[in-house]
């Protein structure tokens, strides 16, 4: 019986569900946008292979590179339910860059990586578009990145997003110091919201109070519940980067991510002493009000799951905390004093949680 045929197709790459044209589109409309981010040291374009960057001709002498990775975590599904995609891509650059300034460098560069199963050009050009926003913002350059189109490994629509910047400082200026000692003054810069940690339990929150994210926001004027908790990541580079070479009295600094207040502030310092925080030194923002009331979420949580108003800490000798107050400005506040730390915690908190009486 002779042996009978069968018929195949003719399969491409976008039968399969991946659109070589439609990447192409989009690196050509990131070109752009990664130039407007340029800064001294970037050479050649977005597109090779590689991006390319000259430590040399941006004046360090004795540079230590630094490196930060991150991505914004659950925070991302709340601008996948809403279509509000314009600022996370500043969340990535903040959660990053702020990384890296709190250890002294100036971040020079970035890259990003954006996942998702079928490119949607309009979304991901929205995405790089912040992306490059936050760039700008943080005197860092957009030189390269990563798309990737995965069918089968995201749902319809969404997608996922990481960042990698590097920055330098000159050795002699790499933070903290080890001169912290007790009696050291803590000053504080606000937070512009939740920034991008402990989405999974606002998330828990809003699903819990029965809102809707198109509903609007019980704490935040013109709003959707939506557009107010997506508010960006503030990012401290420049104000930091002034305060540290106008004074020279910049001992420490903690970006107050994941872990808040409670677990950040140990990190930068030594272990023989402790953070001595008021809490009726700083108000507590009406979000953090809200999630408290809503998810009935007691005080020692709220301190270590959001950074609660409080986004970058700073360590200073106290007679030089009026000169770092005054470049960082009116919005700056003294929340701590350094102590010892004996056998008592390495964080510990006097006064309540939004109480400034």
């Amino acid at each position: 019986m002779p042996a009978t045929s069968r018929k195949t197709s003719r399969l491409t790459y976008r039968d399969a569900g991946v659109d070589i044209d439609a990447g192409n589109a989009l690196v050509q409309a990131i070109g752009p946008l990664a130039k407007a981010t340029k800064r001294k040291g970037v050479l050649g374009a977005i597109g090779g292979f590689g991006g390319l960057f000259d430590l040399k001709s941006c004046g360090f002498k004795d540079p230590v590179l630094v490196a930060a990775t991150d991505g914004v975590g659950t925070k991302l599904k709340l601008a996948i339910e809403t279509g509000l995609h314009e600022g996370i891509g500043i969340d990535l650059v903040a959660m990053n860059v702020n990384d890296l300034v709190v250890q002294g460098a100036e971040p020079l560069f970035f890259l990003d990586y954006f996942a998702t199963g079928k490119l949607d050009l309009e979304v991901a050009e929205a995405v790089i578009r912040s992306i490059a926003r936050g760039c700008k913002e943080a005197g860092c350059a957009l030189i390269g990145g990563e798309t990737a189109e995965m069918p089968g490994l995201y749902a319809q629509g969404d997608y996922d997003l990481a960042g990698f910047a590097v920055g330098a400082v000159e050795r002699s200026a790499l933070l903290p110091r080890k001169d912290i000692d007790i009696g050291d003054v803590i000053l504080a810069l606000p937070s512009s919201g939740v920034h991008a940690n402990g989405f999974s339990l606002v998330r828990r929150v809003v699903r819990q109070s029965g809102m809707r994210l198109s509903d609007p926001a019980p704490f935040a004027r013109r709003k959707s519940l939506g557009a107010a908790l997506l508010t960006p990541t503030r990012i401290y580079v420049r104000q930091i980067l002034d305060a540290i070479r106008g004074t020279g009295a910049v001992k420490a600094l903690a970006h107050i991510t994941g872990g808040g207040l409670t677990e950040n502030i140990p990190r930068v310092m030594p272990k023989t002493l402790a953070a001595e925080i008021g809490l009726g030194s700083f108000a507590l923002p009406p979000v953090f009000e809200w999630l408290q009331r809503e998810g009935g979420i007691d005080e020692a949580e709220m301190l270590r799951t959001f950074n609660c108003g409080i986004g970058m800490i700073l360590i200073v000798a106290p007679q030089d905390a009026k000169r770092v107050l005054r470049i960082l400005g009116d919005e700056a506040l003294e929340i701590g004093v350094i102590d010892k730390r004996g056998r008592r915690s390495a964080v510990r908190f006097a006064g309540t949680l939004g109480d400034r009486s």
